[in-house]
């Protein structure tokens, strides 16, 4: 005794949605939130000089396995991220400390919002 399943009609969507999958196509708009990364983070950062705030870039990596975006930061004071000092405080020359403040997670929450709900449609939409 066995199941037999019958199935009538084309399967051209289900084709064609695999066929875009196996190609990328759903890592195409990394590449623009990565820049929407870059812009909140800018926004967000903590301005004293300026120099923090516009040194923001990102990196977006695709493999055959998975894909990837970092966002950096390239100011840095005696070789660590001052956006890293910010967000996490740090001690004084003098002995004192500087609380750190959270704007990384606040300002990059809504991208990883966006990007999540996007790659949801995509692979639900068939």
């Amino acid at each position: 005794m066995g199941i037999i399943f019958t199935t009538t009609g084309s399967w051209s969507r289900s084709e064609s949605w695999l066929s875009r999958l196996s190609k990328g196509d759903i890592y195409k708009s990394l590449d623009s939130f990565g820049k929407l990364g870059v812009s909140a983070l800018s926004k967000a950062t903590p301005v004293d000089s300026g120099l923090a705030s516009s040194s923001w870039s990102y990196n977006v990596k695709v493999s055959r396995t998975h894909a990837s975006i970092s966002w950096t930061n390239s100011n840095a004071e005696g070789g660590v991220p001052v956006v890293i000092l910010l967000q996490y405080g740090h001690g004084t020359g003098t002995g004192g400390y500087v609380q750190g403040r959270d704007f990384i997670n606040p300002a990059i929450k809504p991208i990883f919002d966006q990007i999540s709900s996007e790659v949801w449609k995509a692979v639900t939409s068939g």
